[in-house]
């Protein structure tokens, strides 16, 4: 099915690894140019390289912590310069924290809405004027499905991302007469470099491979989900086979969660 991201511009954050990583991937397939931002410039780099070699097409990395407003403006503006248009932010950057109430301080609370909700903010804040320009375009957010269902020991993961839920629809109202979409991603469990790093540092079951295994038993369709199916989802609500879709909170998690 032809989405019609041939000549676009994406952005996406967090883009070295994991989902980041198979959403850039997907979108370059698709067609779009597309610019990446990380932290460390060398894994990065690497993503870039992987993407450019499996797409065929334009991919910009531009070393980012997205935490940092002059960080974030600079990964915008060197994207517009370089690319030439700004048509689809997806806001991926984050990882998962979470511990009961009692245990998380202040400063963790803020750095964790920092880096999870207020770089989200800020990035549309910064996008916004590019995508009016363009005669409309795609905010996507890449959230958890515990933002919809928050948990014991969830916090402050699942509070940022509650935000970041509430955000989207908020914003959709606000940009829809500007043709501007707005919609955010829930995911389940899906295979990513957090979830090795997590596996080495155990040292067990044996493999990843068994490791992943483990966790699919508790997902109704018996697996854990792969980050290029996340970016096929992304792909799409980027596309203009979405345009009448706004607003919306998709859960994309095997069937674990028990809200809609």
């Amino acid at each position: 099915m032809e989405l019609g991201l041939k000549g676009k511009v994406a952005l996406v954050t967090g883009g070295s690894e994991g989902i980041g990583r198979g959403a850039a991937l997907r979108l370059a397939q698709e067609g779009a140019s597309v610019a990446i931002a990380a932290r460390r410039p060398d894994v990065l780099e690497a993503a870039a390289t992987l993407i450019r070699q499996q797409s065929g097409g334009e991919v910009l990395a531009v070393p980012t912590d997205v935490t940092r407003p002059e960080d974030l403006r600079r990964f915008v503006e060197t994207a517009a310069e370089r690319l030439g248009r700004i048509d689809v932010l997806v806001n991926n950057a984050g990882h998962s924290f979470a511990r009961y109430f009692e245990e998380v301080s202040d400063e963790q609370w803020q750095a964790d809405l920092d880096l999870k909700f207020m770089a989200a903010v800020r990035g549309a804040r910064l996008v916004v004027p590019h995508l009016r320009r363009a005669g409309g375009g795609r905010i996507i957010s890449v959230v958890m499905i515990g933002g919809k269902q928050p948990g014991a020991k969830s916090v402050p993961t699942s509070i940022s991302r509650a935000a970041g839920i509430a955000f989207t629809k908020a914003l959709s109202k606000d940009l829809a007469a500007d043709r501007i979409t707005v919609n955010a991603v829930c995911v389940g469990t899906i295979k990513s470099a957090q979830h090795e790093r997590t596996w080495r540092r155990t040292g067990t079951p044996p493999t990843l491979d068994e490791w992943y295994a483990e966790r699919g038993k508790n997902i109704p369709l018996g697996r854990v989900g792969e980050a290029e199916e996340v970016g096929n989802l992304i792909a799409f609500l980027a596309s203009d086979r979405a345009a009448y879709i706004t607003g919306t909170a998709i859960n994309i998690d095997g069937g674990v969660s028990a809200v809609v």
